[in-house]
């Protein structure tokens, strides 16, 4: 079992920046996919950035240049910064790992983007 808890949601004016931060624990020791994803008001949940197997990442294009996926040298915790935000930014945030082939999901955190 394996549990995460997201942190540092928040409202930001567009423009702005924020850092998410994901905590793991419990049977982490196999954990090899980790990182983000969010779902916002009325559409499906989708990938904003991971790492892969073997410490590559993977962004989705529209974030790409603006925000970047890190973690400390134990892979643990995994750090989402956000930066040039715009109101289709607004979403739920759920951070993501998979490990011994099970998916698990935070209970995420909300980050609204307004004036």
């Amino acid at each position: 079992q394996v549990q995460l808890v997201e942190s540092g949601g928040g409202l930001v004016q567009p423009g702005g920046s924020l850092r998410l931060s994901c905590a793991a624990s419990g049977s982490i020791f196999s954990i090899n996919t980790m990182g983000w994803y969010r779902q916002a008001p009325g559409k499906q949940r989708e990938l904003v950035a991971v790492f892969t197997t073997g410490g590559r990442t993977n962004y989705a294009d529209d974030v790409k240049g603006r925000f970047t996926i890190s973690r400390d040298n134990a892979k643990n915790p995994v750090y989402l910064h956000m930066a040039s935000l715009k109101r289709e930014d607004t979403a739920v945030y759920y951070c993501y790992t998979k490990c011994v082939g099970i998916n698990y999901w935070g209970k995420g955190t909300l980050v609204t983007v307004s004036s």
